[in-house]
């Protein structure tokens, strides 16, 4: 096992529970610092349900710390304010926006009148720089000006990556943000989700991709029925016995470097 970073994320003992059906069941993980953390599990394991526990958008049981902030009983604005930000898996753009007005949508959350000025009036060259970073962060740098139905399907996930990304993000988590992609797609996007951490937040992953996950991850975590059954390094997961049996089918290698 690597050495840990220090924890920005913290879940500890997690359950979230649906009447009388169960969807994490004491689920404890961390995310450290510039630390990318892959969640993986079959269908149904109850990842997304972990996410929406951890930003707000359902109610658990247990402790969520970002840093030394609790979490728990804050809504989902306050913990996007305390820096806990998080994609969608049908993260849909603004197609008529340019890229930069995109982003700058996510950046502003003061209202229609507020969003209107941003994206159409005069904006503080502040929140240029920061837009144009952000985009430079993700490799869309010299696409500010590209309207986003322009794009590709990777670029467009990088502009959700970066919509996530802009302002105080210090723990982001990515709901399969590879779904779609080709193989030379989901290449290019791990090289930018590993730049990112380079640049400080720690990123919590989920997604089918095998490849992927075991590429890019520097810990995982697998789920089945609610439950964590595994964590551990990329090379400890593809040799699991109950990872293989739960979710790999047959031990792994990767293709991402």
């Amino acid at each position: 096992m690597p050495d840990e970073k220090p924890a920005r994320l913290s879940a500890r003992n997690v359950t979230v529970a649906y009447g009388g059906v169960v969807a994490n069941d004491d689920v404890s993980l961390t995310v450290g610092s510039g630390e990318i953390v892959g969640l993986i599990g079959p269908n149904g394991a109850g990842k997304t349900t972990f996410v929406d526990a951890v930003t707000g958008f359902t109610e658990y049981s247990g402790e969520i710390t970002l840093g030394d902030t609790r979490l728990d009983g804050r809504a989902p604005h306050l913990r996007r304010r305390a820096g806990l930000s998080r994609t969608w898996q049908s993260g849909e753009l603004f197609g008529n926006l340019t890229v930069a007005q995109n982003v700058v949508a996510a950046l502003r959350p003061g209202g229609p009148a507020t969003l209107w000025r941003d994206l159409f009036g005069r904006r503080k060259t502040g929140t240029d720089e920061l837009v144009a970073s952000t985009l430079h962060a993700v490799g869309l740098g010299d696409l500010g000006e590209t309207t986003a139905r322009d794009l590709t399907l990777g670029q467009q996930k990088l502009v959700g990556v970066a919509r996530a990304l802009v302002g105080n993000c210090r723990l982001l988590l990515l709901d399969e943000p590879a779904a779609g992609l080709d193989s030379q797609e989901s290449l290019d996007f791990a090289e930018r989700i590993r730049a990112v951490a380079r640049g400080g937040p720690g990123v919590l992953l989920i997604d089918h991709d095998m490849s992927l996950i075991l590429g890019v991850c520097d810990r995982i975590y697998v789920m089945e029925f609610g439950k964590v059954i595994f964590s551990g390094t990329p090379e400890e997961a593809r040799k699991d016995p109950a990872v293989i049996a739960a979710y790999l089918g047959t031990p792994m290698e990767t293709t991402h470097g």
